[in-house]
Parts: structure tokens; C-alpha cells; sequence
């Protein structure tokens, strides 16, 4: 059962990762292992909090495509965890990054931060990708807003999918190197 909040969003990130040829791209999520189910030339995880990407990168080789699935909201040290990825992507790399906005905090193991699209298109150009080649988005509405009150809303067919863009219950970001 699909959580509601993620609903939308789920939707356009899988269109855009369905748009490159993946089997042609080494990838690396830092977020479990959400995007395995398309065909990489190679799949790395590299989970956090076991793998603090505030701290920790792979340096032995780079990725032309790092998913960061409902992390950065829990990282102490954002600018530096973004860094790393900089890093860690060949040039033309790309990073799939999501993230909450309206949505309760939850610490696993913290909750520190919340970008509006703007916001994190600054927040990413700051950590040296070319705005240029940093596309976000955002979903939301108030009926999702407030049934995540107290637990997380699963999707079911009917729930209100308009978007309120004064309401944006997630955030994801493209950002090309």
C-alpha cells in the first residue's frame, strides 16, 4: 500500500528515472533500495544512517545517477552530505533527491530540515550544481496535509490528487553535475 504524501511524487520521479536508458548508468541510492526495480549497469546501496553521507562518500569510483529518498531531512549537516554527492557523480551525473515538507516531524534518528522548491534549487546550487541544470517540484494539498496529522494516510482511489501549490506536502529535485 502506497503512502499517499508519496503518491504523485512516486509517479514523476519514476517517469523521469523511466525516460534515461538506466541500463547503460551506474547507480547508487543512499536510501535503501527504492529504485532496484529498473535494470542498472550497476546498483549500489549504501544506506544511512549506517552510510553518513555528511561524512562518508565513495571515493573509489562515481555515478552517473545517486537517489537520495527521504534523507536529507534527517542530516545534520545537509550542505556537507550534498557536497559528497557532488562529488561522487561523474560530470553529467545526476541526483534524484525527495523530500517532505508538510508532513509531521519524525526523527529517524533526527528531523532537521524542510526546502520549498526554491528553496532547494538554492540550497543545491550553493553545493555546486549549475542551477541551470536543477529542476524541482512539489505536491500537495490541504486534504493530505491534515490526514497525515498523526499517521502516514495510505492512497486510496478517490483521495484528492489537485495540487495545492501553497500546500506541498513533498519535494524532489533533478540536479545535474
Amino acid at each position: 500500500m502506497s503512502q499517499w504524501a508519496r503518491h504523485v511524487m512516486d509517479e514523476k520521479t519514476d517517469a523521469i528515472i523511466r525516460s534515461f536508458d538506466t541500463a547503460s548508468l551506474d547507480a547508487v541510492e543512499i536510501s535503501g533500495n527504492y529504485w532496484r526495480r529498473h535494470k542498472w549497469n550497476s546498483y549500489t546501496v549504501v544506506a544511512y544512517p549506517d552510510f553518513d553521507i555528511c561524512r562518508d562518500a565513495i571515493y573509489d569510483r562515481q555515478f552517473d545517477m545517486i537517489f537520495a529518498e527521504q534523507v536529507f531531512e534527517h542530516l545534520i549537516y545537509p550542505y556537507r552530505a550534498a557536497r559528497n554527492v557532488w562529488r561522487m557523480l561523474r560530470p553529467g551525473g545526476r541526483l534524484l533527491m525527495t523530500l517532505p515538507f508538510l508532513i509531521r516531524i519524525h526523527p529517524e534518528p533526527t528531523d532537521c530540515t524542510r526546502w520549498t522548491p526554491q528553496g532547494l534549487s538554492y540550497f543545491l546550487e550553493e553545493c555546486g550544481f549549475d542551477r541551470h541544470r536543477i529542476h524541482t517540484e512539489s505536491w500537495g494539498n490541504r486534504a493530505c496535509v491534515t490526514a497525515n496529522f498523526d499517521t502516514w494516510a495510505a492512497f486510496t482511489p478517490g483521495a484528492a490528487l489537485e495540487n495545492e501549490p501553497a500546500f506541498p506536502v513533498v519535494v524532489w529535485a533533478l540536479a545535474q553535475k
